[in-house]
């Protein structure tokens, strides 16, 4: 006769932790931000080609849309950034503990939202 039940955790019955939510964000963060990376470098090359593609750029980043995205990468590049930190601080060997996770992956949620409005700030005052 076959068993059916599982041997590990599942995601049915796996009680989800901030570090885990944080590892899983830290690695999406990454792949977005090797995208961003990409379309940031096509921007710029395309004004290589002329003024008309500086006025399609500007008007695509003063869009809507454009905002959007422009704030999104910012968040991730702040998210992965303070992950990053998080991370080298581990690679000393402190922060182990489970009440230390927990309030270091919260620093790197809520600080990363902090930056990603502050940066939006100094921008919208500079500009």
């Amino acid at each position: 006769m076959e068993n059916k039940t599982p041997l590990s955790p599942h995601i049915q019955i796996y009680k989800w932790h901030i570090s885990s939510l944080v590892s899983i964000s830290h690695r999406i963060t990454g792949i977005i931000n090797i995208i961003a990376i990409t379309f940031i470098c096509l921007l710029a090359s395309a004004l290589i080609f002329g003024e008309s593609n500086y006025e399609f750029i500007n008007l695509f980043l003063s869009s809507f849309l454009g905002k959007f995205i422009m704030l999104g990468i910012t968040w991730s590049f702040s998210f992965q950034i303070l992950s990053e930190i998080r991370h080298l601080i581990m690679d000393f060997g402190y922060g182990f503990e489970l009440k230390t996770t927990k309030i270091t992956g919260l620093i790197v949620i809520f600080g990363s939202i902090v930056l990603t409005i502050s940066f939006y700030l100094i921008g919208k005052n500079f500009f």
